[in-house]
């Protein structure tokens, strides 16, 4: 059990996505409860979503949350909060139509990547 959980360490380190360098165009469109839509076009080094959020500040962007065991999870975005525990609400956070494969810290972003915020209810 111990090599395995060592081989499938291994495997992840190797094969998860790598950030990339240099610079990139990046959009961020936040999606409120009300469907309401707002777009943050960003030209930028960043590596990760976190990076790119902190800049995407200058044009109105905020959020707020709190770091877990699972990195940063984000409760409030432009002064609207999701409570999970109220009524089954969170962010959703999509990449090119994709759902997330990391966190905020951990999200690599790419030329060209197309972020999505998304006020979601579980059902």
């Amino acid at each position: 059990l111990v090599a395995l959980i060592a081989v499938m360490a291994v495997l992840w380190s190797t094969f998860k996505e790598k950030p990339v360098e240099g610079s990139k165009t990046i959009t961020i469109e936040v999606v409120n409860d009300k469907e309401e839509s707002k777009v943050y076009e960003l030209k930028t080094d960043a590596q990760y979503l976190i990076e790119v959020m902190e800049e995407a500040k200058e044009q109105g962007l905020n959020y707020e949350g709190e770091e877990g065991p699972y990195g940063l999870s984000i409760s409030t975005v432009n002064g609207e909060r999701a409570d999970y525990t109220l009524d089954g609400a969170y962010w959703s956070f999509n990449v090119n139509g994709e759902y997330c494969n990391y966190g905020v810290s951990e999200q690599p972003v790419e030329d060209g990547d197309a972020f999505e915020i998304v006020y979601t209810k579980a059902e």
